[in-house]
């Protein structure tokens, strides 16, 4: 029998096995609540942003980006767990939440180097950002504020362009080519949406001045 306590013993081993698990799994632990917190600040940071609440948006956007720097440090020595999907998917939402405010902000987009994150979830994320452009259209809509709808319909065609170049295969892109189908039915909805809307209000705006006429007419055969 080996002596279990030489290098390669079957207890030996068995214990820099524990200690190999250990701590892949205290990696792991550590980074699901950060991955699941980030998420939520990028939830709350994009309400914000539809609020015109835009220095909150900042700064919760600033937290998102804190823990998925944590996260990817803290994870340097696991790709395995990196990569396993959860933090793909802290990342598309911070995309996701980072670009729909400097969308609504009309400000220049950060980049995937800006944000320290990976190319699929940025464009995953970049695709999610236009049904929140949809949203705030429609609710621009709602309110009568049609100036900056078109710029915004035009943000939203320019992604959807983009996004069908990209051709590659769904393991490379993250399933990208999902994000781009919904991408085009959402446009063409809102396209459709804000056609009506601006005709509506044309229209609103002709019977308002045909009004006005008649009544300035009928003041004038008044006097």
């Amino acid at each position: 029998m080996s002596d279990p306590q030489s290098p390669g013993s079957i207890g030996a081993i068995g214990r820099t096995a524990q200690d190999y698990l250990a701590t892949k799994h205290n990696a792991r632990e550590r980074a699901l609540p950060r991955s699941r917190a980030a998420i939520r600040f990028c939830a709350n940071a994009i309400r914000a942003a539809h609020r015109d609440e835009f220095e909150q948006a900042a700064r919760l956007v600033a937290e998102a980006g804190g823990l998925l720097r944590d996260m990817a440090t803290d994870l340097h020595d696991h790709p395995d767990i990196f990569y396993a999907g959860f933090v793909a998917d802290a990342q598309k939402e911070y995309a996701e939440a980072a670009l729909t405010c400097a969308l609504i902000r009309r400000d220049p987009l950060p980049t995937p180097e800006d944000l320290s994150i990976e190319w699929a979830p940025y464009l995953n994320g970049m695709g999610e950002t236009v049904g929140e452009l949809r949203r705030y259209l429609l609710d621009r809509m709602r309110r009568g504020a049609l100036d900056g709808c078109e710029a915004i319909l035009a943000d939203m065609d320019e992604i959807y362009a983009l996004l069908i170049t990209l051709d590659y295969p769904d393991a490379i892109t993250g399933n990208l080519r999902r994000t781009t189908d919904s991408v085009r039915g959402i446009l063409e909805k809102t396209r459709g949406d804000l056609t009506l809307g601006m005709s509506q209000a044309r229209l609103t705006t002709t019977m308002a001045r045909i009004e006005e006429s008649l009544r300035e007419r009928q003041r004038a055969t008044d006097f």
